[in-house]
């Protein structure tokens, strides 16, 4: 898949609510994450396809999600961006959350994925 397909692919799996397949179909298994704030007790830099999985259970576990929203993919060559809205309630606080997430693609898979809010 060409970059501009994988961000394609990206932004309608997560407007579906279904990011556990797009990290399966999508991410390398050497993919690297990196996060804009880090929860408590996670690492700033994640490697692997077994500790993004787990990044993102744990954020459906932590928080309730009243809606979202992707907007993109902005491509340029071999990496693109995305921009999230979320609306969630996370440790009894609703908040809204927007923030822009960078990915690198290589060989049709998303090797680098980065956080900014």
């Amino acid at each position: 898949m060409e970059t501009k397909q994988v961000g394609e692919k990206l932004v309608s799996l997560c407007r579906e609510g279904k990011n556990m397949q797009a990290i399966d179909e999508l991410y390398s298994p050497e993919i690297v994450s990196v996060e804009a704030e880090v929860p408590q007790g996670m690492e700033k830099e994640m490697r692997g396809l077994d500790a993004v999985k787990q990044k993102n259970k744990w954020w459906f576990e932590n928080a309730e999600i009243h809606s979202h929203s992707a907007e993109g993919p902005f491509v340029n060559g071999d990496r693109f961006a995305v921009l999230f809205d979320y609306d969630v309630t996370s440790h009894g606080k609703r908040t809204q959350m927007r923030e822009v997430a960078n990915y690198d693609v290589k060989d049709g898979k998303i090797v680098r994925e980065e956080f900014l809010s």
